[in-house]
């Protein structure tokens, strides 16, 4: 007996993410699955950029659970009181975000674009915080 299948996968190729996606500053996303483009009900999986020197705004994704996987560059993640405590990531490295925790995301590289995959349930909940100035984030600096 050959089971009836009533789903299908659905592809979404490289060169046709989905980019009506909420964003924050200089941290670029762009949807592979999420429930905007594809039949996804309880995850959002995409990539995040950051070009050259460029960081996200202060953010959350509220009761959102964030896994993160650097493909390639120098990612370095602030969080804390004023933003002082911070982790930085290289290629091959995972991180995970907890649900209403404020932070920065930011391209350590003034020359090298940063680009990660990141997974979030339910969706891609992106809650912008008020902006803090660049000399308050420790050895960042701007290309």
């Amino acid at each position: 007996m050959t089971p009836t299948i009533t789903a299908v996968p659905v592809v979404t190729r490289g060169d046709d993410l989905h980019d009506a996606t909420p964003n924050s500053g200089g941290a670029l996303r762009l949807s592979g699955v999420s429930p905007q483009h594809t039949p996804a009900t309880r995850i959002w999986f995409g990539q995040v950029s950051n070009e050259p020197g460029y960081r996200s705004l202060p953010h959350h994704h509220g009761e959102a659970e964030t896994g993160g996987y650097v493909l390639r560059g120098s990612a370095r993640i602030y969080f804390g009181d004023d933003f002082s405590t911070w982790v930085d990531m290289g290629p091959g490295d995972f991180v995970f975000v907890p649900p209403f925790m404020p932070h920065v995301e930011a391209n350590m590289s003034t020359t090298e674009e940063l680009v990660w995959l990141t997974a979030r349930t339910p969706d891609n909940i992106v809650v912008n915080l008020p902006d803090v100035a660049d000399a308050a984030l420790a050895g960042f600096r701007r290309a």
